[in-house]
């Protein structure tokens, strides 16, 4: 017992770690002080602050740091202190880089106990704020740390804007597996930008493994040039999936090898109700293994496929799946080289469709006969349509009254895009009168359409004095000097509602167009009244 006391005596003298002495506290506070206001790596991308407003949070940041870890010693008193001292570290870590992200100024935000209660309680984890930038491992330590927390919270992560080496995936890793079972949505677009394609791909992978067996809502994979060897890379991840609601794939290199491969790798769709694939070199047969994942999405409800460089195969066989999404609300096909006989094709699907709110088709190639089949479509079914766009389809005043007559009938309809089309002024006149009737229309652009004096004008009047109106676009068109005058009349209690006009041309179009124009204030009046008179809820 003699020999075991001395022992016993120099232990109780030597782990007393905790509380740090006031000289410790003091120089704590000055070195944070020191790193809020001078270059470091993480001032260099957050931004420092003054040296006045650095040693007055440093010194907040102290304090809330210090009680947490003394309260927490006080719950294990006989404790030799150390795991004070690590949560007084990490507590001091967390907030200093909470204080940076809110950047310069924010000493007039102040940081009050509350806000670290409500840290703990966070959900959103986000890195994408500040400089695109790469991060390596030591980063990815510092700026990871508060998912290393006990007890965290966290169930989304975006690590968007952030470019990810194998260093730092390697850190990334084991974290994200420890905390999958909690997330429900992850955002990992850009996030290897620059990065040779062999790092790239092992980043992927490990990243995948990490969240092997994890139950998402939402993923979005855009902005990676994932291509199929990226696709494959995320293979396990994808597989895992069974509860996905979300998924994007935008702007990824999506070729037809790396459609069939999403195809085959995202086997669990029945719950999907976002899809989204813009921007890729899909071409016509990758959007045949699209076309297959869209038939295994009874619950679909924003498919967006646009700058895909799909054709008319393509485009057939994602209008003919279309058909079976019966609760789609919002559809963009943007951007392809359907042509006309897709047109016709889509507008047989549309048909099924009541719940649609928002529906993108400019730069279809669709024509008049594309077009007329679309907005016969839409008239019968859609009837909460908020959004039409039908922008470069070489659409011309042939297929107006079918526009006008779909138009009239969705009295839903907030923005109407028509513009790059050769609707002209007989169209225009048409359309403004199936305006008339629409209170919640908020903006329509008919620019460069052709359109003279007398379809701008019947525009204006119409949709000048509507409450919620906010935008007329007419610009790009052949509209005189006078009619310009005019126009800016109309709108002179409400000039913000007009659009620009310094691309109008009034020396513009043929001839003929200028016979029935701005020439003649009788034909171009007798036209406008005639045309008026049209009833539009008639079909042609």
């Amino acid at each position: 017992m003699d020999a075991e006391t001395p022992s016993s005596q120099r232990r109780h003298v030597t782990i007393k770690l905790w509380p740090p002495s006031q000289n410790t506290r003091q120089m704590l506070v000055e070195r944070m002080t020191k790193n809020l206001s001078t270059p470091t790596i993480f001032t260099r991308k957050y931004g420092s602050l003054s040296e006045n407003e650095a040693s007055e949070f440093a010194k907040q940041v102290e304090e809330s740091a210090f009680a947490d870890a003394n309260q927490h010693y006080e719950l294990e008193p006989d404790g030799d202190g150390s795991s004070a001292v690590q949560l007084y570290a990490r507590e001091c870590s967390k907030l200093i880089l909470e204080v940076l992200k809110k950047g310069p100024g924010v000493g007039e935000k102040g940081i009050v106990k509350s806000e670290v209660v409500s840290a703990v309680n966070e959900t959103f984890f986000d890195i994408s704020k500040g400089q695109r930038a790469f991060i390596e491992a030591d980063e990815a330590k510092a700026l990871l740390m508060p998912l290393k927390e006990p007890g965290n919270s966290y169930t989304e992560l975006c690590f968007s804007n952030r470019s990810f080496g194998l260093g730092a995936a390697h850190v990334a890793g084991p974290i994200l597996a420890s905390i999958k079972n909690q997330l429900k949505k992850v955002d990992l677009s850009d996030f290897v930008a620059g990065r040779p394609e062999a790092e790239a791909l092992d980043v992927m992978n490990i990243f995948s493994v990490a969240l092997e067996g994890s139950h998402l809502t939402c993923l979005n994979l855009s902005d990676n040039a994932l291509g199929e060897k990226g696709v494959r890379a995320f293979g396990k991840l994808l597989q895992s999936q069974t509860i996905l609601e979300e998924l994007y794939l935008m702007n990824d290199g999506i070729s037809e090898e790396a459609a069939r491969a999403v195809c085959e790798l995202v086997p669990s769709t029945e719950k999907l109700r976002v899809l989204q694939f813009h921007n890729n070199m899909t071409g016509d047969e990758g959007a045949v293994a699209i076309s297959e994942i869209l038939r295994r999405c009874p619950l679909l409800e924003d498919f967006r496929c646009s700058s895909t460089r799909v054709g008319s195969k393509g485009g057939v066989a994602l209008s003919e799946a279309l058909g079976g999404c019966k609760n789609l609300k919002k559809l963009d096909l943007r951007d392809n080289m359907f042509g006309v006989e897709v047109g016709v094709k889509l507008s047989e699907a549309l048909s099924k469709h009541e719940y649609l709110t928002e529906v993108y088709l400019s730069y279809l190639n669709l024509e008049d006969e594309g077009a007329i089949t679309i907005a016969n479509s839409l008239k019968e079914a859609a009837p909460l349509l908020g959004v039409l766009e039908m922008a470069g389809n070489d659409i011309t005043a042939e297929a107006a009254p079918s526009l006008a007559a779909c138009i009239a009938a969705k009295k839903a309809l907030v923005k109407l895009n028509l513009s790059e089309n050769e609707i002209k002024d007989e169209g225009s006149i048409q359309i403004s009168k199936a305006l008339e009737g629409h209170d919640q229309v908020k903006e329509i652009d008919m620019s460069t359409n052709s359109l003279r004096r007398a379809g701008a004008r019947s525009l204006a009047q119409t949709l000048v004095h509507k409450p919620d109106f906010k935008l007329l676009n007419v610009n790009g068109n052949f509209i005189s000097d006078e009619g310009i005058d005019e126009l800016k009349d109309i709108f002179k209690e409400y000039p913000e509602k007009l659009g620009p006009l310094d691309e109008n041309d009034p020396e513009g179009g043929d001839d003929d167009d200028r016979e029935l124009g701005d020439d003649g204030e009788g034909s171009e009046n007798e036209l406008e009244s005639k045309l008026k008179n049209l009833d539009v809820n008639q079909e042609e």
